[in-house]
């Protein structure tokens, strides 16, 4: 093994390490307050333990995981309040990327593309509630907020876009597949494009303020989604993580 391939062989254990475990919890195999063994993981994602332990130690830092007395790490429960948090801070940090993407400017051919993006949501988002293609709106929408976050030329702000986003409810596509299950589910998709509209021509006209504005509002539409579905218990289990809510 050359110099050269044992830090890409470690950076990608590493990387199946942090998503094996996120799986592992999301999926619901290891539920809140249940300690997590370095050994079973690393039997059951079939990796050494210097890498789970690194990915045990980054999930604690993003939230996941909780370090308890007796040593090692428990899977983290989460409050009604502390989801909504979330989805506030990501508008906080999307509408701070829209904000400098206004003031520093985006290339035209990256704005084209972006508007390019807006006419296929408008295209779906336009059909008859019955005809809407969920997961190409999902795709789209996805593509939208990542583009979002990249627009201003900070990684650091990419980067805590990122961290805040690893919870995956309160990721931009969170509650989209739960969507069809929702009143009026076309209406609040409708609001969201007109959103991602508004956000696009206030960064394209360069109003900083009004762009930064329009972030933030657009991810309260998730909070919105959160509480009908927080109230409708069945549908908890259609969003990945939310069974990590215990009030």
């Amino acid at each position: 093994m050359t110099p050269k391939s044992l830090p890409e062989r470690n950076v990608t254990q590493s990387v199946k390490a942090v998503l094996g475990i996120r799986e592992l919890v999301f999926s619901g195999e290891v539920m809140p307050g249940e300690r997590l063994s370095e050994i079973t993981i690393s039997e059951r994602l079939g990796l050494s333990r210097t890498p789970v332990r690194a990915a045990l130690a980054r999930l604690e830092q993003e939230g996941i995981l909780e370090m308890i007395p007796s040593g090692g790490y428990a899977v983290r429960s989460f409050s009604e309040a502390d989801i909504g948090d979330a989805i506030e801070l990501r508008g906080v940090l999307e509408g701070t990327a829209a904000r400098l993407a206004a003031e520093r400017g985006v290339v035209p051919s990256r704005l084209a593309s972006l508007n390019g993006l807006m006419d296929e949501l408008d295209r779906i988002v336009g059909k008859p509630a019955a005809e809407i293609d969920f997961p190409a709106y999902i795709a789209r929408n996805q593509e939208f907020h990542e583009a979002l976050k990249s627009l201003c030329g900070s990684d650091m702000i990419r980067r805590e876009i990122d961290r805040v986003t690893s919870l995956p409810f309160s990721d931009p596509s969170a509650f989209l597949e739960v969507q069809a299950e929702i009143p009026q589910c076309q209406v609040s998709l409708i609001i969201a494009q007109s959103q991602h509209r508004a956000i696009l021509n206030a960064i394209e006209m360069r109003q900083g303020g009004r762009a930064e504005a329009l972030a933030r509002e657009h991810a309260r539409l998730a909070r919105q989604n959160l509480d009908y579905v927080i109230e409708n218990k069945k549908l908890i289990r259609k969003v990945p993580g939310l069974f990590l809510v215990t009030g």
